[in-house]
């Protein structure tokens, strides 16, 4: 599930005083030497680690008890952060053209200068200013809630009742309140935000915020660019398959009032708040017989009695099985596992590394169903990583590249097979799904995983157009709409004008949390599942492979974790695939047994939109 972000140390350092002085800087005159080089980057990681654990902590409070106080001292994190980080990156810009600079020095003054989501610029006030409004932003998001019934209803309980609900005047109720009370408010403050943390990225020598993002790549930004749209097109033909069928399932069961049998899907009958992901609606796609897969994993855990700590407690018993070292026991006892009745609390799942060591959390609203069983394996993949590159130095303490970040517990996640949940306990083996099933099984994934690729994709360039001025505020909606329609061939249940800001509806706009490492990770999963699967033997069908209790699959992905982000990426993803190039390859080749079935059910119906 999509339903994550990390909080990484350097995203919440803070400044302990109100001034930072430069240390490493040559005198007046003098031209920087490496070593003056080696002594700033020595001296901004060591501050940037001290001062990320109160910036962390801030961070978690404000997320896990939402109050006006709470909101102010995230604010004044966000802004000594800023400003921290900033400074940082210019001075890391005047040094990457020193001769004589170590492998390592170069790639830390590459990792400062590209260590701001949101850089403000030097104007005085600026740093406050950013940081009051993302603040604000977040908040709000947090806070916000639709209606069903014409009842109120938050955002936690709304993404659950959009996957159960089948009736089309109440999904587009809920649509439509969600998106109009989260989304249209925050429109102002957004462009605001959008055009001060422009002039902070033009500072710092980029063209705009969606280039400097493009930049953390270990390429330039425009082969970066170029590197999503090759990868789109090697999937593209499996999701247009997908999109086809599913239409004329819908169209079946609502008929051409609802859903028409051409053009686009109707946004709000996907099962899902933004059509990201359509597992939950499988009820209505799944084929006669095949589509029966003899089990319901939501069930299975509420049959054996499964709670919020079981479901952990299952999900940390994948990563043992692999020779991973269990959880500390603080973990246990300053997470967020399900919504606390008395206060407002960010409900968006995320795992935190509070200390840059051993202190890591995640923060969730869990309910005891299948969704949040696979997002929970998710989550600690997030805490594994994190705890595998703890000895690294404070800058390399991150993912290979953001994506991979997201992939590990997805890959992790890919092994909830029929037999896993047999191995643990949940699933008896006599209900394990037989050879026949293996469409209803592939068609459940590809409901999410495969449905979700054109949203992974189209969050950023909606954001990278927004940043580069191409798509003004007056315009705002028309982009979205029109990239929701040309990637994912979906249209909204009611009419919008460029009053609406559907796209702050989506938590990772309004947290400006890029996109496109979904999308990576989307792809990168597969590339990692297929590999363990190979190094742990597997001969049979892809997606029926499970690498549960392989220590030499664990082995080798320590290996890859623990690098951290010392090295490039390619570095990285060869240190447990053998491949230096990311690749939808995986993915197809997983999927290709559906494809086949989908393009027979398809024939003779129109495809597009």
């Amino acid at each position: 599930m999509i339903r994550t972000a990390v909080a990484s140390s350097l995203a919440f350092a803070l400044v302990l005083s109100g001034a930072v002085a430069l240390a490493g800087k040559p005198a007046a005159g003098a031209p920087a030497t490496a070593a003056d080089a080696d002594k700033f980057v020595a001296d901004a990681e060591k501050t940037l680690a001290d001062a990320s654990i109160e910036g962390n902590q801030i961070g978690w409070v404000n997320a896990t008890y939402i109050t006006d106080d709470t909101d102010a001292l995230a604010a004044q994190v966000g802004a000594k952060l800023t400003l921290l980080g900033v400074k940082y990156a210019s001075e890391a810009a005047k040094y990457q053209t020193v001769a004589g600079l170590s492998r390592d020095t170069k790639r830390k003054l590459d990792i400062l200068r590209n260590g701001v989501t949101l850089p403000a610029p030097s104007t005085p006030g600026a740093a406050d200013t950013l940081s009051q409004i993302a603040t604000k932003l977040q908040s709000d998001y947090g806070k916000g809630k639709g209606t069903l019934d014409g009842k109120p209803i938050n955002g936690s309980d709304i993404e659950a009742a959009m996957g159960t609900t089948r009736d089309p005047a109440k999904l587009k109720e809920m649509w439509t309140s969600w998106n109009d009370n989260v989304g249209a408010p925050s429109k102002d403050n957004y462009a605001r935000m959008v055009g001060i943390a422009n002039q902070g990225a033009t500072e710092l020598g980029y063209q705009d915020v969606g280039s400097m993002w493009r930049s953390g790549y270990d390429m330039p930004p425009e082969e970066f660019a170029k590197m999503t749209d090759r990868l789109w097109k090697q999937v593209e033909p499996l999701y247009l398959s997908l999109h086809t069928y599913v239409r004329w399932k819908l169209n079946e069961k609502y008929g051409d009032s609802v859903q028409a049998k051409t053009g686009p899907i109707r946004a709000d009958l996907l099962g899902n708040m933004w059509a990201q992901e359509w597992g939950n609606i499988y009820d209505i796609v799944a084929p006669k017989g095949a589509g029966d897969i003899g089990y319901d994993t939501g069930a299975l855990l509420q049959a054996k009695n499964y709670d919020a700590i079981r479901m952990v407690k299952a999900a940390e018993g994948f990563y043992s099985s692999l020779g991973f070292a269990k959880l500390p026991d603080t973990f246990w006892t300053r997470s967020q596992f399900t919504k606390p009745q008395d206060r407002e609390v960010v409900c968006h799942a995320s795992a935190w590394d509070i200390d840059n060591k051993t202190d890591v959390r995640v923060k969730m609203c869990m309910k005891v169903n299948a969704d949040d069983f696979v997002t929970i394996h998710h989550e600690l993949g997030h805490n594994y990583y994190q705890r595998a590159y703890m000895n690294q130095p404070f800058l390399y303490a991150n993912g290979a590249n953001d994506g991979f970040h997201e992939a590990i517990g997805d890959f992790v996640a890919l092994s909830i097979t029929p037999n896993y949940l047999v191995q643990i306990g949940l699933l008896d083996q006599s209900k394990v799904p037989s050879a026949d099933k293996d469409t209803g099984l592939l068609l459940r994934q590809a409901m999410d995983k495969v449905a979700f690729l054109p949203f992974g994709l189209l969050v950023d360039k909606w954001r990278w157009g927004v940043f580069s001025g191409a798509i003004k505020p007056d315009g705002y909606q028309a982009a979205w709409d029109s990239l929701r329609l040309q990637y994912q061939g979906i249209k909204p249940p009611v009419a919008r004008d460029n009053t609406r800001f559907d796209a702050g509806a989506k938590y990772h706009i309004p947290a400006n949390t890029p996109y496109m490492r979904y999308f990576l990770a989307r792809l990168l999963q597969f590339q990692f599942y297929q590999a363990a699967c190979k190094q742990a033997g597997w001969t049979g069908p892809l997606h029926r492979c499970s690498f549960y209790g392989n220590k030499q699959v664990g082995a080798n992905l320590q290996k890859m974790l623990e690098l951290g982000q010392s090295k490039p990426w390619p570095d990285a993803l060869e240190a447990f695939t053998g491949s230096r190039e990311i690749s939808g390859q995986a993915l197809v080749d997983y999927f290709a047994p559906l494809k086949k079935w989908l393009d027979e059910q398809n024939k003779g119906k129109p495809s597009g939109w």
